[in-house]
């Protein structure tokens, strides 16, 4: 290709008489190439190669258009990076460079670009009011959770005026994890905006219809109708309709969960993440105003978000059947109810932290929520009333293995010591906490180790005594009423009465 500097040379030479074999010959040329420089216009010689030879792709063009066409096909977080393919084509006896395929993966791409009828892809920006909408997305991350290995579920939501962000982490992507993220990020930005974009995530949409119609789950629906926030879902693989959050997935991955993060357990690593939101506010300009911070720019926003009154009771509600050892199975785990609802149906009420068991509209258990498989969760403490007719259970009964008691109760059973007889007696002071209360029952245990009679008998006596109903309240005399002599107790005066009653 000729430079700009011999292209003039030759058109100079050739409008001063020059014949076109002499320049040819001079600047070594051949006269094709004088005259395309002659006959181009403005000094504009450009070449553009209208067939590519490909003498080391030749071979393998078909097997790299397969490749080609298969990493295209994979979700964004699976596909092949280019060097990979080049190393699975040299695997294969592929002796080119990196380069040439790089380079007929950007002509292939773009020649299936232009088959579609697709051009270069375009957007038009968007402007958002203060406290007029928020976006809400999610993603998954690697870490490690007491030194083992864990993908978590990050919800994201991103104020879209004043651009702040805020993530947490979680073991599953359900609705009960929507929910709490949603009320954690309120408090956290101080307000709740007026419109929320997501894209058509099962726990919020449950049919997807033409254009932007669409059916909205009941719960999901319930919640929006809480914080009066209006609902708006983004076209099916349209991710620029919430780009801002789509951004924040990447800059937060980057950001934050590269390297790996290591800590103890979630909410370490919760604590950690809120406080790195609110760091990086503090320390990031804002996009558009690049004087002031998003910090700032979230405190600017505060006034036109709406209050938060309280937050959403967000649990997820399934009904399930309790076995005849008080469990329940939910989420490939086990957990005790009390003893009352035993082969009855309840409901569970899922939340992201717990799961709390409900019968007849009362509270009959609730437990920690527990993210792993194949565990049983006891509380010793529901099976009370079973131990109560069936004390030999206490020594063997699964509830009661590593019981952790009430310090005075602890104490007491080691008084008793060990033995059927033992055992007999202690489940007979366990057994009034069913109708006295814990507190009631420690403080009688208390007393009896402090006079040191640890017996089921006087700890039940005091407790008896405890109940008895208090005395009579004394009448309140007026002063008109008093007695001038008041009565004595003296038995002496019957003596006198006799002995006048024998001198008549």
């Amino acid at each position: 290709m000729l430079v700009v500097e011999t292209v003039v040379r030759i058109r100079r030479e050739h409008a001063g008489g020059k014949p076109i074999k002499a320049i040819a010959r001079d600047l070594k040329l051949s006269r094709k190439v004088v005259r395309k420089a002659i006959r181009a216009p403005e000094g504009a010689f450009d070449y553009h190669r209208t067939v590519q030879p490909l003498p080391r792709i030749g071979p393998f063009q078909e097997r790299l258009d397969t490749l080609l066409t298969e990493n295209e096909d994979r979700p964004r977080r699976d596909r092949l990076r280019m060097t990979r393919i080049h190393d699975l084509l040299h695997r294969e006896g592929f002796e080119g460079s990196y380069d040439a395929v790089r380079r007929y993966a950007t002509r292939w791409t773009a020649a299936r670009r232009k088959d579609a009828g697709d051009g270069a892809p375009a957007f038009i920006p968007l402007l958002f009011q203060p406290g007029e909408a928020y976006q809400f997305d999610w993603s998954h991350e690697d870490v490690e959770i007491a030194g083992k290995p864990m993908r978590v579920k990050v919800a994201h939501m991103r104020l879209c005026a004043s651009r702040a962000v805020y993530v947490r982490a979680y073991p599953r992507e359900t609705q009960e994890m929507v929910f709490d993220a949603h009320a954690r990020a309120f408090v956290f930005f101080g307000g709740v905006p007026l419109r929320g974009i997501y894209d058509n995530m099962k726990t919020a949409v449950t049919t997807v219809f033409t254009g932007k119609d669409r059916v909205f789950n009941r719960r999901f629906l319930i919640m929006t109708d809480h914080y009066m926030i209006e609902p708006t879902a983004c076209s099916p693989a349209a991710g620029w309709e919430k780009g801002q959050v789509e951004n924040q997935v990447q800059t937060i991955r980057g950001r934050l969960f590269q390297p790996r993060l290591k800590f103890a357990s979630l909410e370490e690593l919760n604590g950690w993440l809120e406080a790195e939101c609110r760091r990086w506010a503090e320390m990031q300009a804002h996009p558009e105003q690049r004087d002031i911070t998003v910090a700032a720019a979230l405190a600017a926003e505060r006034p036109a978000l709406q209050p938060m009154l309280a937050p959403f009771d967000g649990f997820h509600e399934t009904e399930h059947a309790v076995t005849g050892t008080c469990l329940i199975s939910f989420d490939r785990n086990r957990y005790s109810v009390m003893a009352k609802g035993a082969r009855r149906p309840v409901q569970v009420r899922a939340y992201a932290d717990r799961i709390v068991v409900r019968c007849d509209d009362a509270v009959i258990a609730e437990h920690a929520r527990f993210f792993g498989r194949d565990r049983t969760i006891y509380d010793p403490w529901h099976y009370l009333p079973v131990l109560a007719r069936k004390p030999g259970a206490l020594r063997n009964g699964a509830p009661f293995q590593g019981w952790e008691l009430p310090p005075a109760l602890a104490r007491l059973r080691r008084k008793l010591g060990s033995g059927d007889d033992a055992d007999r007696r202690f489940v007979r002071v366990l057994a009034a906490v069913l109708g006295d209360g814990i507190a009631l029952v420690e403080d009688a245990v208390s007393e009896a180790l402090a006079a040191g009679t640890p017996s089921d008998d006087v700890i039940l006596n005091i407790l008896a005594r405890r109940r008895e109903p208090p005395g009579p309240l004394a009448i309140a005399t007026s002063e008109d009423l008093v007695l001038a002599h008041p009565p004595r107790a003296d038995c002496a005066r019957y003596d006198q009465l006799r002995c006048l009653d024998a001198a008549a």
